[in-house]
């Protein structure tokens, strides 16, 4: 049964609802002007969230999906911190004054190939454009294999208060097959040398449904994760587009397992860190129980962003570097991907925006039930209605995904309230897409 059932929502092919609408429905319609616009909206006294894609990295992972360049030397990075920094301007020159910042997310790429005293003159110039809270959550991404004490000293001169360290997998076997070889000692002795200097939120990234991965070798990771006591861990599932991504063709496709193995790897990954004392928050995301994450979720204010799950109350996001997201008042802009659209952008005196996405009523009320589904796994689809003046019934009675659902028996409905049944939760995104009005039907 449970087979049949992913066959049948071909819940791999699915969007994962990090943002609504998904990037495929953003269009060149939303420009440079449109984010100027946009910014000059944002109201003076919200804070809002930073996001910097750094885009570098020093070498090339097989499955990796997002925008970055391999560079052995360090020029290309100090000449896109100049126009990081130009951006920054030109961003600041926009927005009210001070603008105030809670949050603050360096991805990537690798952030930390950025020297440590580059890194420090970054944040020491991005607080004089910016009211950064005292308290602001500074969070960069980490490869353990390129990590040294002086970034770690770097790291936490600059504020830094949360580290990110990819994993992926702690099996050599998977690591070989995936070009991203790392030793346990390599991401520990990280760790050790990050808490020492005060860097004490420590995130954990995994992945399953990676070539000649196992439910046992998954286990494995699980468990020695475990033993580093990250505060959380996200354990994401690959996601196979070599269409898309010309690296991920060097992926050997026949030891890529299929729905169901991925189905059983995220399952045991899941107990094994539940066993060990973690809380699961939403589909992908484990924390202890005294971490922000958990603790949001507990108090019903989990929210969903483009990294994924975020105790971030914000509802601004400005995003810096080829290929950030933004989400603003109006609604989402992306850079330019490539690095040298990027740069050209910024060197002419514009905003790196390339495409985005005007929000409507509507779009509002489906990403607010969306939202509440990823994270809580319920949603109250009247109450979210009402307090955006919908009627519900447009919501509950149209299109036959979500009747199909329920007579499915993976989704309870009672008076507009639908609750994931348990048992079917790594279904959640195929209970969202019954509200996303823009999928196509099937995707696979």
């Amino acid at each position: 049964m449970r087979t049949s059932i992913l066959e049948k929502y071909c819940d791999a092919c699915l969007p994962w609802y990090t943002i609504y609408p998904t990037v495929a429905q953003f269009s060149t319609v939303v420009g440079a002007e449109a984010s100027e616009k946009w910014l000059q909206r944002l109201p003076v006294n919200d804070s809002v969230s930073l996001y910097f894609h750094i885009p570098f990295c020093r070498s090339i992972c097989w499955y990796c999906g997002f925008a970055r360049s391999i560079t052995r030397r360090d020029s290309p990075i100090l000449e896109f911190l100049a126009d990081l920094r130009k951006e920054i301007d030109l961003v600041a020159a926009q927005v009210p004054q001070p603008l105030p910042v809670s949050d603050v997310h360096f991805g990537g790429g690798t952030p930390t190939l950025i020297e440590a005293a580059e890194f420090r003159r970054l944040m020491e110039f991005l607080r004089r454009r910016f009211a950064l809270s005292k308290t602001a959550a500074i969070a960069v991404e980490i490869d353990p294999r390129t990590f040294t004490l002086a970034t770690s000293e770097g790291l936490a001169a600059a504020g830094v208060n949360r580290a990110s360290l990819g994993v992926q997998s702690f099996d050599p076997i998977v690591q070989k097959a995936i070009n991203r070889v790392q030793s346990e000692a390599q991401t520990e002795r990280a760790v050790e040398t990050l808490r020492q200097h005060g860097i004490i939120r420590i995130n954990f990234d995994l992945i399953y449904g990676l070539p000649n991965q196992t439910v046992q070798s998954c286990v494995q990771t699980a468990t020695t994760a475990v033993a580093m006591r990250p505060d959380r861990l996200a354990v994401f599932g690959y996601a196979h587009v070599p269409s898309f991504k010309k690296n991920q063709r060097l992926i050997d496709e026949a030891a890529l397992p299929d729905s169901p193995a991925r189905a059983e790897q995220a399952a045991a990954m899941a107990n094994t860190l539940i066993a060990a004392g973690y809380r699961q928050i939403g589909l992908d995301h484990f924390a202890l129980p005294d971490d922000e994450l958990a603790l949001a979720q507990k108090a019903g204010r989990l929210r969903r962003n483009s990294l994924g799950y975020s105790a971030d109350t914000c509802n601004k996001v400005i995003g810096f570097g080829p290929s950030a997201i933004g989400r603003l008042g109006d609604g989402y802009v992306q850079n330019e991907v490539t690095a040298g659209s990027y740069s050209g952008q910024i060197k002419a005196g514009r905003l790196a925006t390339s495409k985005g996405y005007c929000l409507s009523l509507e779009d509002r009320v489906r990403a607010a039930i969306i939202e509440r589904l990823m994270c809580d796994f319920e949603v109250d689809v009247p109450a979210i209605c009402v307090t955006h003046g919908f009627d519900p019934a447009s919501f509950l009675g149209s299109g036959e995904r979500l009747a199909m659902l329920a007579e499915d028996g993976i989704v309870q409905m009672e008076r507009g309230f639908i609750r994931v049944r348990p048992e079917h939760r790594f279904l959640t995104r195929a209970v969202a897409a019954a509200f996303d009005a823009y999928l196509g039907t099937p995707l696979c």
